[in-house]
């Protein structure tokens, strides 16, 4: 008898144990000791990766966000009874209680998704209990540190599509990666990002469900193949297919020309698409799936034309990423869209032009930046390590951007009460004391928002290869609390 099979599915309520169990053993240590002062930890990443440019687009707040309010229903019966079976030698059963009635009470500010951050800079600020706090950190830099990723990925694939001499305009950039995503979050959520980054669709169709995402299709091989049954040649069955699918879909006919042989699964399509003319439709376009896209796409951007079928788009696929795009390109690959899967979906850290690259990961950490003390003031506080490239700036901080002429000029990091005249801070209230305070926008808002923020990014920034740093500066007063805290750490850890 089989088993009762596992779809490993995660409900809201399991959503409670998404944390690392270092989370529980620290959290129920403080509770025991009653060391749970109000703490602030402030979510950042120190460097981009080499392939990704020199900023990171900001995503993935209204999912931590969400995940906040279901810990507010606390630890399930049935999630309690499971831990009290295999940990309760190391949670008590008044920890436990503490899990079970939880309730966010603190502060959290954050950078509006769709925002372009940069190395060090505070991108969200979480003041609270150190236990509650504490308990956020997982999920919040696994979706942070996930999105963030992707929609920058996205961000680079569409600034290569657009190309600086668009004659086919505009270019389309379509999410293709659900099935090379690193699971089945990753394929929802990464198509989520990849819209905010500026893609402008995707072709799984629960995240169109999920987020009002457009979703796309065309065939695929098999479809072409199926219809080859031993009668007739690989040609004439192609044809068939493609008839068929026209006879369906005359509105939105999209034909894989690549099944046998690309040039003369052209010829099909245009044999198809003169007789949707005929029947008063249109050929929505062709895609390739292998080859040179250069050469295949001004072959059969040719061979379109001198059929009369001017209006068919050629749109393409097969290991797709912003390098390879922006190569064909400036060669004048005549292509109008753009089908991206494994390299988006994976956020991938690769220059497929010249083989290099590394992990594909964005490393953001959530790192304490003040405590309260015994009266209840602040007080910031740091990490030193003997690799001074882990140390982090001390106290609670504010980002404040400086635009010019509408375009970015430069950021400057500094301390919660500073201000800096001309300038806009970046962080904005999304929960006060525990009240959910701001107003999420819908994912288009967020798109729409995403894309103008990147306009206002100089071109030296964004360029896909040797991009400048973008300047960020740390206030005179940030810095001497640093190095008055490093002074007093030698004084009295290093002595």
């Amino acid at each position: 008898m089989v088993r009762k099979l596992e779809s490993g599915l995660l409900t809201e309520e399991d959503l409670f144990l998404f944390i690392d169990y270092y989370e529980l053993t620290s959290g129920k240590c403080n509770f025991d000791h009653k060391v749970n002062n109000t703490i602030t930890e402030t979510y950042f990443f120190r460097e981009i990766p080499k392939h990704l440019g020199s900023y990171i687009i900001a995503a993935g707040l209204e999912q931590f966000c969400s995940y906040i309010q279901i810990l507010n229903r606390g630890l399930s019966r049935k999630h309690r009874e499971w831990l009290e079976r295999m940990a309760g030698r190391d949670l008590s059963s008044e920890f436990l209680d503490y899990l079970e009635n939880f309730e966010f009470k603190g502060d959290v500010y954050a950078v509006p998704e769709g925002t372009p951050v940069f190395p060090n800079e505070p991108v969200i600020n979480i003041t609270g209990p150190s236990i509650d706090v504490q308990l956020l950190e997982t999920y919040l830099l696994n979706i942070i540190n996930f999105e963030s990723l992707i929609a920058t990925k996205a961000s680079r694939i569409v600034y290569a599509a657009k190309g600086r001499d668009v004659i086919y305009s505009p270019r389309t950039v379509v999410d293709f990666g659900a099935r090379r995503a690193h699971g089945r979050d990753a394929a929802v959520l990464g198509a989520r990002a990849a819209y905010i980054g500026g893609a402008d669709g995707t072709s799984l169709v629960i995240a169109g469900m999920k987020w009002g995402i457009p979703f796309v299709g065309t065939i695929p091989h098999k479809f072409i193949e199926e219809r080859h049954r031993g009668v007739g040649s690989f040609k004439e069955t192609e044809l068939a297919a493609f008839r068929e699918y026209a006879e369906s879909f005359p509105h939105n006919t999209i034909l894989l020309v690549d099944t046998y042989e690309t040039i003369e699964g052209v010829k099909n399509a245009i044999k198809v698409g003169l007789e949707l003319k005929e029947r008063g439709y249109n050929l929505v376009g062709i895609r390739l799936d292998s080859g040179d896209p250069v050469e295949l796409s001004k072959k059969a951007r040719k061979m379109l034309d001198e059929a009369g079928l001017t209006n068919v788009k050629i749109f393409a696929s097969d290991r797709l990423d912003e390098f390879v795009i922006e190569d064909a390109l400036s060669k004048g690959a005549p292509i109008d869209g753009f089908g991206v899967g494994t390299k988006l979906i994976t956020g991938a850290n690769y220059d497929s032009l010249t083989k290099e690259g590394g992990v594909s990961a964005l490393d953001g950490i959530f790192k304490i930046a003040e405590t309260s003390d015994e009266t209840g003031r602040m007080i910031p506080v740091t990490k030193f390590t003997s690799s001074m490239g882990k140390a982090t700036l001390p106290g609670k901080k504010q980002v404040w951007r400086r635009i010019e002429d509408g375009q970015y000029v430069e950021d400057i990091i500094t301390l919660w009460d500073e201000e800096v005249e001309g300038a806009k801070p970046l962080l904005v209230p999304i929960i006060i004391k525990g009240e959910f305070v701001y107003d999420f926008p819908d994912i288009k808002e967020i798109r729409k928002y995403c894309m103008e923020q990147l306009s206002m990014l100089p071109e030296k920034y964004r360029r896909l290869r040797n991009s400048e740093t973008y300047p960020v500066k740390i206030s005179e007063k940030l810095m001497k609390l640093r190095d008055e805290l490093y002074e007093k750490y030698r004084r009295e850890y290093l002595s």
